[in-house]
């Protein structure tokens, strides 16, 4: 066999291997408050993910880390490292945001900024609900997640607090979002594998 169809086999089973592997999806939580809802929308969105079997999905809460204010600590803490390497297993996220005066929650963007590198070369979609869907939090975030080099893709569920809560707080999702939300997934599946070439 010569060397360049050596050279060639082995690079075709190195794509073989990557394309059968599943990647690793993340499901980030963006509230830490007392009474929030974000679990309830996570836990939805994993059981719609879960039903497609493309990837591994998991719950990412960022409660569980204990992170304090960026820059009011020596950063010693080992929720800080523990948070790093959790983003660092993960091939791409789906974040669960809510709208606090137009913007993401402050844990949130704590949360974003306690990172660097694990983040860059990944995608990631966007859930987001609010008084008004929560379109005004996500537009910013994108904008950190350029910043970040997480390639954010287009397709955005969005979950009204009037349509989509009983009494603000008990999630009852309408059907209709079911395919958006599917889209969203598929498309943070496949960049998610174009991008894991580039890192």
């Amino acid at each position: 066999m010569s060397f360049f169809k050596k050279l060639f086999g082995m690079k075709l089973e190195e794509e073989q291997t990557m394309t059968a592997e599943k990647l690793n999806i993340g499901i980030i939580l963006g509230s830490t408050r007392q009474g929030r809802v974000s679990p309830q929308v996570g836990e939805w969105v994993k059981g719609i993910a879960n039903s497609h079997g493309n990837a591994n999905y998991e719950i990412v809460d960022i409660a569980d880390f204990n992170l304090p204010f960026l820059g009011t600590t020596d950063g010693t803490e080992p929720g800080i490292a523990a948070w790093n390497e959790k983003l660092t297993e993960l091939d791409g996220f789906v974040f669960i945001v809510q709208e606090y005066n137009h913007s993401i929650s402050g844990a949130l963007k704590n949360a974003l900024d306690f990172a660097r590198e694990a983040w860059h070369n990944k995608a990631a979609g966007i859930v987001s609900y609010g008084s008004t869907g929560g379109a005004r939090a996500a537009e910013h975030l994108r904008g950190i997640c350029g910043e970040l080099k997480i390639a954010d893709v287009r397709t955005h569920p969005t979950l009204s607090l009037f349509t989509d809560f009983e009494n603000f707080s008990e999630f009852k999702p309408q059907e209709l979002h079911l395919q958006n939300v599917t889209e969203m997934l598929n498309e943070v599946v496949a960049w998610s594998g174009a991008l894991k070439s580039v890192r």
